[in-house]
């Protein structure tokens, strides 16, 4: 047998071998390090992930939303977790308590399957952050630059990949200066689409108070969270009115115009 029949045969054992969330495409069996931390070559998250993620939840459960700010949440999330144990979140984002918030309310057995949509240049800007964002949250990194693929490849992945998942995105794009809840993208409606995900609709309120872009530290006070029902898959439209109507049916002025998109029907914002 010579070195070319040897290799060949090596190849084929180790793709025998692999596991059905491996790849073919070395683009995603060779992720690079910022996303190394995620469930798309292993099933389960690392030792180091799950041991992090776990002084990170009794550190936000136990003390900084029992002692410094007061979590409400309205709602019965631990239920829509055991009826929906893949879902996307969404909410409304004014604040980086957004994301921790909904960290804090998850119910602990599906807090290793939660994961969130984060902005690559903030959350990944230095070896520090990528630390955090990675091993404390979960965090997948969405280049706002316009290299947006990668990241939307790697999430469908996930969704249509892992039978127990909570993928968080915030649809505004970026947090809302004003308090305001502005117009959705349309990206939570292809991830549901393309994965036939449902939605699972929160509104957070006080967070824009509490910690507002700009603010170097949160101030203590009371944040509440509500929980809102689960949408079926749907074009970035029906999402939009379905989620206005549910927030103003308990909450009045708080979006910043009709949310939705103008122009041709189908026209990317």
């Amino acid at each position: 047998m010579n070195i070319t029949q040897s290799k060949a045969i090596t190849l084929e054992e180790n793709k025998n071998n692999k596991k059905q969330w491996d790849y073919d495409n070395a683009q995603w069996t060779q992720l690079p390090k910022h996303m190394s931390h995620l469930p798309l070559i292993e099933k389960d998250i690392s030792l180091m992930s799950r041991t992090l993620r776990s002084v990170w939840a009794f550190f936000l459960k136990a003390m900084f939303f029992r002692f410094y700010q007061r979590l409400k949440v309205h709602g019965d999330l631990a239920k829509v977790a055991k009826e929906h144990p893949k879902l996307l979140v969404i909410s409304n984002h004014t604040s980086h308590l957004d994301a921790v918030s909904i960290a804090a309310a998850v119910p602990y057995f599906q807090w290793f399957s939660l994961y969130s949509a984060a902005a690559k240049d903030y959350f990944f800007s230095n070896p520090w952050k990528s630390f955090f964002s990675k091993h404390f949250i979960g965090a997948i990194p969405i280049d706002r630059g316009g290299k947006k693929g990668e990241a939307i490849k790697l999430c469908l992945d996930m969704l249509n990949t892992l039978e127990k998942i909570w993928l968080v995105i915030f649809p505004e794009g970026t947090r809302s200066k004003d308090g305001k809840i502005k117009p959705f993208k349309r990206g939570v409606s292809l991830f549901a689409q393309k994965s036939n995900t449902s939605i699972l609709f929160l509104y957070i309120d006080g967070a824009h108070r509490l910690f507002p872009k700009g603010a170097w530290m949160p101030r203590p006070g009371v944040l509440k969270m509500y929980v809102g029902p689960v949408h079926p898959p749907a074009p970035i439209e029906e999402v939009n009115l379905a989620y206005k109507a549910w927030v103003e049916s308990f909450r009045d002025g708080v979006f910043s115009e009709d949310p939705i998109p103008t122009g041709k029907k189908g026209q990317k914002n």
